[in-house]
């Protein structure tokens, strides 16, 4: 089992930024890839963004590329999702998701793990 635990959502205006974590623990973080998604209310659950088990590679959706950027520290066993330039339209609950593999993957379904989400509001 891999516990994940986010954090460092909040409420901010437009143009700002925002650092997210997610702290893993239970296996060895190194051999899972890992994902962000968002859900806003009444929607599906979204990918943003994904990052390889060595961090090496990555991918974002469409919607935040040029704004957000995936990172890890291996060492701390944390992903980080790095928000700039927010806008109302990213007001979403954010999941950070492990899956046992090495190359990122986009796709919801092909996650093992989901933290609890953190709450990340945009106001205009």
């Amino acid at each position: 089992q891999v516990q994940l635990v986010e954090s460092g959502g909040g409420l901010v205006q437009a143009g700002v930024s925002l650092r997210l974590s997610c702290a893993a623990s239970g296996r060895t973080f190194s051999d899972y890839a890992m994902g962000w998604f968002r859900q806003a209310p009444g929607k599906e659950r979204e990918f943003v963004a994904a990052i390889s088990w060595g961090g090496g590679s990555t991918d974002y959706a469409d919607s935040v590329k040029g704004r957000f950027t995936i990172s890890r520290d291996n060492a701390k066993n944390t992903v980080y999702l790095q928000m700039n330039s927010l806008k109302p339209e990213d007001t979403a609950v954010y999941y950070c998701a492990a899956v046992l593999a090495g190359r990122w993957r986009s796709r919801r379904y092909d996650y093992d793990y989901w933290g609890q989400g953190t709450q990340v509001t945009v106001s205009s």
